[in-house]
């Protein structure tokens, strides 16, 4: 391994580029908050380090040497460099961490838990966006957000929560008007919710049942799980949902799953946000918290590495 030669003092460095910068030594002191001797030394210490003079020193100030010249463009960029990098820094530790979230993930796991991440985190502030729109986060509109899709999105890392998982369920009043159901075939009988979702096709595949053409009965379409949930629970119809969203409510017996089985589909939901903030604190302290949280619910989570 070869070894690097060892830079001068960050203090002398810092000192030469305000001196290069203002052309004077008692304006570098002024910024500084130091002597104008304070600098001269820092400047020879400078100078001694790099072997040759970097100032021509003049009865009425000082200007830079050909050799000095040079050095200050580079310290200059340097300098700029690091206070950026530290601005940046600054803004990832005071900034609001934005989560856009598709509506049943934040209705079903989000909201009944993120309390819990605002006690570990008070010095984070979060905002909530429920959006099926994709929110650009290579441009800011979020700090993370939670998808629906395969985990490879350009320029953003993704950690994989959940399969897309589902099951037929229903309110007991619908199950007592259109019940029971003893075989998957039965809910071909009785008005489905959302029945031309490509979901009903996958369950009843699975289940050894033909599935019905689409279109064949009057159906709605109300496209997400939420809704789906109110309308069943309303006892407007049998829906597809995820046991691990509605746990509550089929252990409360608001609701009924008929079936054992549960299918998916290929998709899967991800906690992503752009590669280049992942160490960010928000970022990292709530990707830490959701992952364990949804260990806790049993959620498949996978650690993903960047998008394509």
């Amino acid at each position: 391994m070869t070894l690097q030669p060892p830079l001068p003092p960050l203090a002398a460095i810092r000192v030469f580029e305000a001196a290069a910068r203002h052309g004077s030594f008692t304006r570098a002191a002024a910024e500084l908050g130091m002597t104008q001797a304070a600098v001269s030394y820092q400047v020879k210490v400078l100078e001694d380090r790099v072997g040759m003079p970097l100032f021509r020193r003049r009865a009425r100030g000082v200007c830079l040497t050909a050799e000095g010249a040079r050095l200050a463009e580079r310290s200059g960029e340097a300098m700029e460099i690091l206070r950026q990098a530290f601005a940046e820094a600054r803004r990832d530790s005071q900034e609001t961490l934005v989560i856009s979230v598709l509506a049943t993930f934040a209705t079903h796991v989000l909201a009944p838990a993120l309390g819990r991440f605002q006690i570990e985190h008070p010095e984070i502030t979060t905002r909530v966006e429920v959006d099926h729109r994709l929110a650009d986060l290579l441009t800011g509109e979020a700090s993370v957000a939670i998808r629906a899709g395969q985990g490879k999105w350009p320029g953003l890392m993704a950690d994989h929560l959940m399969r897309s998982r589902f099951t037929p369920m229903v309110s007991p009043e619908f199950e007592r008007r259109h019940g029971p159901f003893r075989k998957p075939q039965d809910l071909l009988k009785v008005p489905r919710l959302d029945a031309d979702d490509p979901c009903w096709a996958l369950w009843f595949e699975a289940a050894g049942v033909p599935p019905p053409p689409v279109g064949a009965r009057g159906s709605s379409w109300l496209g997400a799980q939420i809704l789906d949930a109110q309308a069943a629970l309303a006892g407007h119809g049998a829906c597809l949902l995820t046991p691990l969203y509605f746990r509550s409510a089929l252990e409360r017996g608001d609701l009924i799953q008929p079936f054992d089985l549960v299918a998916e589909e290929d998709l899967s939901l991800w906690l992503v946000y752009p590669e280049r903030r992942r160490n960010a604190p928000a970022v990292r302290a709530f990707r830490a918290w959701l992952l364990a949280e949804m260990r806790a619910l049993g959620g498949d989570v996978v650690r993903q590495a960047a998008g394509a």
